[in-house]
């Protein structure tokens, strides 16, 4: 170790001492103190330039320009990782609000499907009760029909009339079979509709 030798020595001792709470806290704390190691590693560098640039030391102007150069390489490659980290984070929330949108159209398309079930099924009971009520009214014409014939039957005793009320019956008799049958149309017809219904709805 010569003259010029001792003054580098001592500015980087200087430094090392400087700098040593820094370098254990980052070493020994678990939070991210990447940040202010980066900031000391600048000021090192600025440090050793400026003390070789006072003492006429080339090789600790190197020294200091090599350690500047190596932490804005650093600071740009944490750069570029808190970019891509953010990146990712916006990948994930955009991956995640598609999966929110997805599920409620889901539970859209399914509360619309119950919907249109739901009103199948009521029309489906309308039109049940609708026929049903058809037949009760048609029973009851029936039975009214058949109750005044027997009347007339009985209070119309002579033979000259008795044959006209009988083909009044039968003419009777013929409409509500009519009637049967147009009911029953009725029926096949609705039980057609419901059907394709069905298939719309399971569609």
């Amino acid at each position: 170790m010569n003259a010029r030798t001792l003054p580098r020595v001592a500015v980087r001792t200087s430094i090392r001492l400087a700098r040593l709470p820094v370098d254990v806290a980052v070493a020994a704390l678990p939070v991210d103190l990447s940040s202010t190691k980066l900031a000391v590693d600048r000021a090192d560098a600025t440090a050793r330039s400026i003390a070789g640039v006072l003492l006429g030391d080339g090789k600790l102007q190197e020294d200091g320009a090599r350690r500047r150069a190596a932490a804005e390489e650093r600071a740009r490659a944490a750069s570029l990782k808190e970019q891509a980290a953010e990146t990712g984070a916006q990948a994930e929330r955009r991956l995640e609000e598609r999966h929110e949108q997805a599920q409620r159209r889901r539970r859209q398309a399914d509360t619309r499907a119950r919907a249109r079930r739901e009103q199948a099924a009521e029309r489906r009971q309308q039109r049940s009760r609708r026929a049903a009520q058809e037949e009760r009214s048609r029973r009851e014409a029936s039975q009214q029909v058949e109750a005044r014939v027997a009347e007339r039957i009985e209070e119309e005793a002579p033979a000259a009339r008795l044959e006209a009320v009988e083909e009044e019956a039968a003419a009777l008799r013929k409409r509500e079979q009519a009637l049967i049958e147009a009911d029953e149309a009725k029926r096949l017809e609705a039980a057609a509709e419901r059907a394709k219904e069905e298939r719309k709805t399971d569609g």
